[in-house]
């Protein structure tokens, strides 16, 4: 485990070292919209009312924050679906970033730190073929991905620098619609002058992405000698953009 982070820490010296993108990638919390308690504290006049149950099939719909925190910029990029938490769904939200922040900024793509379990992780064959698919593929881009080991999110950069500050932004706020999560989001700022967007994906996304053995055997996967299990590039295909 130790090495693994010490792994983490030397790519990441690089790839910043070189100008490209080190980012740190996560699903925040699921919340439901609606007028909800939302637990904390928040200086108003009077308190807010709000239904006395927070069962879901009183809410508007189930909101699905996907974040991406870029280290070297401190800047957020935040995309709210409304549907299932999937691999298809972070991939896109992945590309969505590229398009609108890391290709402006950026000569290439980078490196990309994600948790060791959940629909971006280590094991997960939808996830690899999602980024080969969208990313690689369909962008042109090579992309390297760290992961941290089973339990230790909480040392993942964007929890604390990113989703910790959007919590205690939106503090003892009810979040009674899509338009109020999104303006909190983005109403997210700190000392270090932290920035963040955030974008609403109303797409449909279907659990259970199957990945077929011969989609497996197409990725261009390079597992890296350093903990191979945890540490891998992928890069586009011949006839990839």
């Amino acid at each position: 485990m130790d090495e693994q982070f010490g792994y983490i820490a030397a790519r990441r010296k690089a790839f910043l070292a070189a100008g490209l993108p080190v980012i740190s990638i996560d699903t925040k919390k699921k919340e439901l919209i609606g007028n909800f308690k939302k637990a904390g504290r928040a200086w108003c006049r009077t308190a807010p009312e709000v239904g006395e149950y927070d069962f879901p099939h009183l809410a508007v719909c189930r909101a699905v924050p996907f974040g991406v925190y870029d280290v070297g910029r401190n800047v957020g990029y935040v995309v709210v679906g409304v549907s299932n938490d999937t691999s298809e769904f972070a991939v896109n939200a992945l590309a969505r970033w590229w398009r609108d922040d890391g290709r402006p900024a950026y000569p290439a793509a980078g490196l990309i730190l994600a948790d060791g379990g959940g629909t971006n992780g280590s094991r997960w064959s939808a996830w690899r073929a999602n980024l080969q698919r969208v990313l690689c593929d369909g962008l042109g881009l090579e992309v390297t991905v760290c992961h941290y080991p089973p339990g230790c999110s909480k040392w993942n950069p964007i929890e604390r620098r990113l989703f910790s500050q959007i919590s205690i932004n939106w503090s003892g706020v009810p979040l009674r619609s899509l338009d109020t999560m999104l303006g909190y989001i983005r109403g997210t700022t700190t000392k270090t002058g932290l920035r963040v967007s955030a974008h609403l994906d109303e797409n449909a996304y279907q659990r259970g992405q199957k990945v077929s053995k011969e989609e497996a055997a197409a990725l261009r996967v390079r597992q890296h000698e350093e903990c191979p299990a945890w540490n891998y590039t992928i890069n586009p295909n011949s006839e990839g953009r």
